[in-house]
């Protein structure tokens, strides 16, 4: 089935799904329902006419995942989304921590044509602002495997390669200590609620709570 213009509703479903569903696990009602801020009820309902649809796969009791179709879709979504996140920040002068709500409300108006000029504008970026992989005309993302900072054994150095992008505090936080995408950072120590780093050489250790490290992809660092 081929959809020439998806409610801004299921753009928002299928949008996170992906994201649930790049973290390795299945999208349940309840996940999703905390995700899009509304009640379980509405979501079972979308969930089965999405499954209907042919853009999710709907597994009772175990969740959901995107279907082939479902999956180009939230693609293109992603696109748009963080193509008008680094025109706002490269070419607008907007902060960082203040492009995620503007790009929720832009990705849904933008036409492919839009989303296209802008990133030859831009240069075709690989990654937005916070880091993340924008997906390409043709629907490819970047691949390569990361783990979450969370996950890093103390003594081990890594490269910062994303960052949350949705909570302006987070963001304002992770760009004060120098967790931003790019830098080199050492786990000194990890309790499971929080993380200690080093940003850089010389730096003092810093802790990162659990709720930051959980959502900060890291991969391994080069020479570490």
């Amino acid at each position: 089935m081929t959809f020439s213009v998806l409610s801004r509703s299921v753009e928002d479903y299928l949008k996170a799904v992906y994201s649930l569903n790049e973290r390795g696990k299945a999208a349940g009602t309840s996940e999703l329902a905390r995700a899009l801020e509304i009640q379980p009820a509405s979501v079972s309902g979308m969930i089965r006419r999405l499954a209907e649809d042919g853009l999710l796969q709907h597994e009772p009791y175990r969740g959901v995942r995107l279907t082939r179709q479902g999956h180009r879709e939230a693609l293109k979504i992603l696109r748009r989304h963080r193509i008008i996140e680094t025109f706002l920040v490269q070419r607008l002068g907007y902060p960082w921590d203040d492009v995620h709500e503007e790009a929720e409300r832009l990705e849904h108006a933008a036409s492919e044509t839009l989303i296209d000029r802008m990133a030859d504008a831009l240069g075709n970026p690989a990654t937005d602002p916070h880091g993340a992989p924008i997906p390409t005309r043709t629907g490819e993302v970047d691949p390569t495997p990361g783990r979450s900072l969370d996950e890093v054994l103390p003594g081990t150095g890594v490269l910062v390669r994303s960052v949350p992008d949705n909570n302006r505090e987070r963001l304002r936080y992770c760009e004060d200590v120098g967790l931003v995408p790019g830098a080199r950072v050492t786990v000194t120590d990890a309790d499971g609620d929080s993380v200690v780093v080093v940003v850089g050489p010389g730096s003092e250790p810093v802790r990162i709570e659990g709720a930051v490290a959980r959502r900060v992809t890291v991969s391994e660092s080069p020479g570490s």
